[in-house]
């Protein structure tokens, strides 16, 4: 044999050699798909000159953008339902970015709020957990049902309407039935007073009957069992301490003396007299002036409609008047100790009343 011959053998056999070990070295590289490797290589080179894009965002809105992926929604479904809400532009260069970056297989089924001043790689990563798709939503203390109603439609993240909140919370509401019992709820009875004040985190996907189980529970846990047995210890339920403390929480000022208030108020309920409440006046008369709450007149005590009027009902309204906070539950629960049926509030303007034992003093006590 020629040493020609032995020298292309020679070659041939390295030759070989380099490209079993090339094709052993791609196997490795690739994870055992070559192929995927050389065409994702490819899409890496090509989204290289589309950086700009890829970091661009549509708009410049921060308005929230719901957003849903449902389970089994592939790549390029995913891309095309982000064009169709008009949320990127490219649906083929979301494709391949997720796919280079491995979020391919990461996209999470769920809902999402977006915005279009997200870029698409944004946009790409927060797909990839649903679990951070809350929204903040806060209730005052004495708000009525209605103002949280009003909350709701002002509030962008929402699915649903406030008056779809009203539905399940109004007359005939349907509570869990262990609330329900723990309450003392009459029933058909409405969940105001229940709908307890505080900042909530709700999830993307929250229901009316959702929201008010969160407020309700909510309710349960800050205002606690024990509540409940010391209600009872006094002839009471929670039903009743919550309709005092509405009536407490919409009059007081001053959270120190929301006790005392509540005090004058029981005196009152102790001997059979009328409550003569202004925020019942406030609440059976509705929305006017652009206020739930609105300034009432001398007309307004004899004319607003009952049965809230406490100026024409005696005793307790037959539900509570907003929903108050803890402070106003618990002086409610327990009233201060007095002799007080009467009280005004003082004129130096620090929020704080005169209290009276009787009409005499009371009359006194005017500005």
């Amino acid at each position: 044999m020629s040493k020609l011959v032995r020298l292309l053998l020679a070659l041939g056999a390295l030759v070989t050699l380099c490209g079993i070990t090339l094709l052993i070295g791609l196997l490795v590289l690739s994870g055992g798909d070559p192929g995927g490797f050389l065409r994702t290589s490819l899409i890496r080179f090509q989204l290289a000159g589309r950086e700009g894009e890829i970091n661009s965002s549509i708009g410049t809105s921060t308005d929230p953008i719901r957003f849903v992926i449902n389970a089994g929604d592939a790549p390029r479904t995913i891309a095309g339902n982000l064009v169709a809400q008009n949320l990127i532009t490219d649906a083929d260069l979301f494709v391949d970015y997720v796919r280079v970056n491995g979020f391919d297989t990461q996209l999470e089924a769920g809902t999402y709020f977006l915005q279009q001043s997200q870029t698409l790689a944004e946009i790409a990563s927060a797909l990839t957990d649903s679990r951070s798709s809350q929204f903040p939503f806060r209730i005052l203390e004495g708000w009525r049902s209605e103002e949280i109603a009003a909350a709701i439609d002002d509030n962008p993240y929402f699915p649903f309407s406030g008056a779809d909140f009203l539905a399940v919370v109004g007359p005939g509401a349907i509570p869990e039935a262990d609330f329900a019992a723990y309450a003392g709820l009459p029933a058909g009875t409405s969940l105001e007073g229940f709908l307890f004040p505080n900042s909530y985190q709700l999830p993307a996907q929250v229901t009316p009957p959702m929201l008010r189980d969160i407020l309700t529970r909510e309710f349960r846990l800050q205002v606690g069992e024990q509540a409940a047995m010391t209600a009872a210890s006094r002839g009471r339920t929670l039903f009743d301490v919550v309709r005092l403390a509405s009536i407490v929480q919409r009059e007081a000022v001053r959270v120190d003396e929301m006790p005392l208030i509540a005090s004058a108020y029981q005196n009152r309920l102790d001997i059979g007299m009328k409550m003569d409440a202004d925020p019942t006046v406030q609440y059976a008369i509705g929305f006017r002036g652009g206020s739930w709450w609105p300034q009432i007149t001398q007309a307004d005590y004899a004319s607003a409609p009952g049965p809230f009027n406490t100026y024409i009902f005696t005793g307790l309204p037959p539900g509570a008047i907003g929903n108050p906070g803890l402070s106003a539950i618990n002086a409610a629960l327990s009233p201060q100790q007095s002799p007080y049926f009467f009280f005004r509030a003082r004129c130096d303007g620090s929020g704080y009343h005169n209290f009276a034992v009787t009409f005499e003093e009371h009359l006194a006590n005017a500005c």
